[in-house]
């Protein structure tokens, strides 16, 4: 199946792109899925750092020690829409696809500590890519490469302060999905198609810890440094994987012939230990410019999995972010921009996934990501809460050895609600 996928799909030739609603991209094919990073949309409009940076309005995925600074209730929801084009040397096609990126919420427990807890998606699955072969003029064959689903992240997560300047945290999650991938292939002439079919459940947890330091230095400026560490860990993956025959009834619908074979699936994923380390400088509430680099081991699979092939295999994967913000003046009465957080960044990056175009294995290429990114925070009237509003120009792939090259532009949009009061026992006179 992977062999087909490969020199199917990544060689685009006559392929047609269709838009999925959870991601659009064919390289979420792979592994679990394209992976989504644990950050804020006011992170990512930093270009995704947060191994160091401290807020007491916002919510930090990246270290669990920023838990520790919170200093009022915070609800968040984030999402995103994606545009997406796939360009190979002599063809190009586009789609779109949007998502739900968090839903979290945290607050202080006294004051030196601080606790969130929400839900975000883990990875997704979510490509439709037809290929056709011709005879002349004619259509000589089609298979259709069709996935979808995804895993979803359940965390929860503290911070404390050990004493002044210095703060620890510990998170966990429990992560758990579905996935689903298919190949369709049908011929000219004959009158039935073939399917293959795989179905999986996914099941593990994860654990992090984190720890952030800040001093004040002259001139008001606070300098911080932070690292956290997301231990390895084991997804369990239980399915089946099916070959069969089938033909369309007047409706379109499958009905199924002559199954050629119907196996199950079961071992694990092994979700590599991932560490990043951070380092920032900036006056509070006024500016802050930081840096974040992230390293992980290459992913692993066992047993039954059918993970391992010619076409590609896992490696090492890392991300530089760079990126901060300015406030012009955050007690502005005068004027509503100067109350405005702007907000810029970048990250490069390495997925952790070599990729043979033409499915041999002699070839094998390297997946890397780059993003640029612009972003604002607009503050509610008499509020401390804000609305985010973030953009990302990218580039992922190559067209290089037979790939694919994607182009996307990401519009994300949050809420973030602070409150003082949320979590007082009201008085009655």
């Amino acid at each position: 199946m992977i062999k087909r996928f490969i020199v199917g799909v990544l060689t685009l030739g006559t392929t047609t792109i269709v838009a999925q609603r959870n991601s659009a991209s064919p390289y979420s094919y792979f592994g679990i899925g394209e992976n989504f990073d644990p950050v804020t949309v006011e992170q990512s409009s930093m270009g995704d750092i947060g191994a160091a940076f401290r807020d007491t309005y916002h919510l930090n995925f990246t270290n669990p020690a920023a838990n520790a600074d919170l200093k009022y209730a915070t609800y968040a929801i984030g999402g995103s829409l994606t545009f997406l084009t796939l360009k190979e040397a002599n063809s190009s096609q586009s789609g779109n696809s949007t998502n739900l990126r968090y839903i979290s919420l945290g607050f202080p427990v006294g004051k030196r500590m601080g606790f969130s807890l929400g839900l975000q998606p883990f990875s997704s699955v979510g490509y439709a890519l037809l290929n056709s072969q011709y005879n002349g003029n004619e259509i000589a064959e089609i298979t259709r490469f069709t996935g979808a689903g995804g895993t979803n992240r359940l965390y929860a997560g503290f911070g404390t302060y050990l004493f002044d300047g210095f703060s620890i945290g510990a998170e966990a999650s429990f992560i758990f999905g579905n996935i689903e991938n298919n190949v369709l292939n049908q011929k000219s002439g004959v009158p039935l198609a073939t399917k293959q079919q795989e179905k999986i459940n996914l099941r593990g947890s994860q654990f992090k810890l984190g720890m952030q330091y800040g001093t004040q230095l002259k001139n008001k400026l606070e300098f911080n440094a932070g690292a956290a560490v997301t231990f390895g860990s084991d997804l369990s993956v239980k399915g089946t994987e099916q070959l069969y025959t089938l033909s369309f009834s007047g409706a379109g619908a499958e009905q199924i012939r002559d199954v050629l074979y119907n196996k199950g699936i079961s071992g694990d994923i092994n979700m590599p230990l991932k560490t990043v380390f951070g380092v920032g400088l900036g006056k509070y509430n006024k500016w802050y410019v930081g840096i974040d680099q992230e390293y992980k081991e290459a992913i692993s699979v066992t047993d039954e999995i059918n993970s391992i092939s010619q076409g590609f295999k896992y490696e090492r994967g890392s991300r530089f972010s760079l990126g901060g913000y300015y406030i012009p003046k955050i007690n502005s009465i005068s004027s509503y921009w100067d109350r405005v957080t702007y907000r810029a960044g970048l990250r490069v990056e390495k997925l952790g996934i070599l990729v043979d175009g033409s499915g041999t294995g002699q070839n094998l290429t390297s997946i890397n990501d780059f993003g640029i990114n612009l972003g604002f925070g607009l503050p509610l009237p008499k509020q401390i809460s804000n609305v985010n509003l973030g953009f990302e120009y990218g580039q992922r792939g190559t067209i290089k050895n037979n790939l694919v090259k994607e182009n996307y532009f990401n519009v994300k949009l949050s809420l973030s609600l602070n409150s003082s009061e949320w979590f007082l026992k009201r008085k009655i006179d």
